[in-house]
């Protein structure tokens, strides 16, 4: 297995700089994950650590060997493609041993490679099939299963399953965590989803604009995104976010939130008043819809702030209801329990966990 540093990376087509300046490590084993929205520069990223794209400045390294200028084939990689990548007129076996033929590896070799793999991706009754014979999930197997027969020191996955419906996606996702912790190599994963990032990464490196936004584990990024583009992409739904006020509240800071009909004071905890700065400072409040949700005055809770809303939207899901309210000129989502949830109109009192919340600064969008 190989570790895999990328230092302060770019790339430019033409006038147009695409990348800048990415720094990346990933250690021996991790499962790195890519994500951000459409045109961030992930995939291109990804095929410039594949050797498929020209650097145009800094280096990368893998297994403390500078790659830059060294083929695709001589970079003991092996990648995934969301297309597959498979010959139609090849069957499921020839297809995972056709880099091994091409290699001249003895025929004895390629079968206990093959009898690996298509245990360890169920695909034995396969092989003998042709690609237009598998269903989507199968034709990825069979492309992971060609990867896996490298036993290469660094996986790629470029969004391998954008091509599957949401069932198929979410029993790939899990195949492809198992896989990974059987064989525990160092593996770089792209994807938009971020509850594929979620869910598969050791850490994640959120990326936007060409720049690397965070990286981090995942709790980290979710609980204390680095700024407001990373605490807005990561969740689903988004980050509610609300110019807010930093005030005294019984001798310690807290916010002041415009309701509508004034403002609403919600006391900061000591962690987070900490940080918050002098009376009188401009914020942006940000809380995530679980953390804003129906209050229950027979619990007591601590670091609990209050709020009443009028409900405009409605939305049951089955295992949780989304409901929009409305604060001054902004709308708010919020979860509630499906028996709790309030109806149309209705003006409902809302529990917000103060120990969730995260603080933004106005102008650069950080998190303060």
């Amino acid at each position: 297995m190989s570790s895999l540093s990328v230092r302060n990376l770019s790339k430019r087509f033409g006038t147009v700089e695409v990348l800048k300046g990415i720094d990346l490590e990933a250690e021996t084993g991790e499962f790195i994950v890519l994500v951000g929205p459409s045109g961030c520069g992930k995939s291109t990223l990804l095929a410039m650590i594949a050797g498929l794209e020209t650097i145009s400045s800094g280096d990368i390294v893998i297994g403390g060997r500078i790659v830059n200028q060294v083929a695709p084939k001589d970079r003991d990689i092996a990648m995934v493609f969301q297309s597959y990548a498979l010959y139609p007129t090849m069957t499921v076996r020839q297809n995972i041993t056709f880099g091994m033929e091409s290699r001249g590896v003895p025929k004895a070799e390629q079968k206990q490679a093959v009898d690996r793999v298509t245990q360890l991706l169920h695909i034995a009754e396969l092989l003998d099939r042709k690609p237009s014979q598998l269903s989507g999930g199968q034709r990825q197997r069979v492309a992971m299963g060609r990867a896996l027969v490298r036993d290469p020191a660094l996986f790629l996955f470029d969004e391998p399953l954008s091509n599957l419906d949401a069932k198929l996606r979410v029993e790939m996702r899990t195949e492809i965590k198992k896989l990974y912790q059987r064989i525990e190599k160092t593996t770089v994963y792209v994807t938009h989803d971020q509850v594929e990032a979620m869910t598969l990464a050791s850490r994640i490196a959120v990326m936007h604009h060409g720049r690397l936004q965070q990286f981090a584990e995942p709790r980290s990024v979710y609980e204390r995104p680095a700024n407001m583009f990373v605490a807005g992409f990561m969740g689903s739904p988004a980050m509610n976010f609300l110019p807010a006020e930093i005030v005294a509240a019984d001798g310690r800071p807290g916010i002041a939130l415009a309701n509508g009909t004034g403002a609403t004071i919600l006391k900061l905890p000591a962690e987070r008043a900490a940080v918050a700065g002098n009376p009188g400072r401009r914020v942006v409040f940000g809380v995530r819809p679980e953390h804003l949700t129906h209050h229950d005055p027979t619990r007591t809770r601590r670091d609990v702030g209050l709020i009443e809303a009028p409900v405009e939207v409605v939305e049951p899901t089955g295992s949780e209801t989304i409901v929009i309210v409305r604060l001054g000129e902004r709308e708010v989502t919020a979860r509630f329990e499906p028996d709790q949830a309030p109806t149309v109109g209705e003006k409902v009192t809302l529990a917000i966990d103060m120990a969730k919340v995260c603080l933004f600064d106005p102008q650069s969008e950080r998190l303060i």
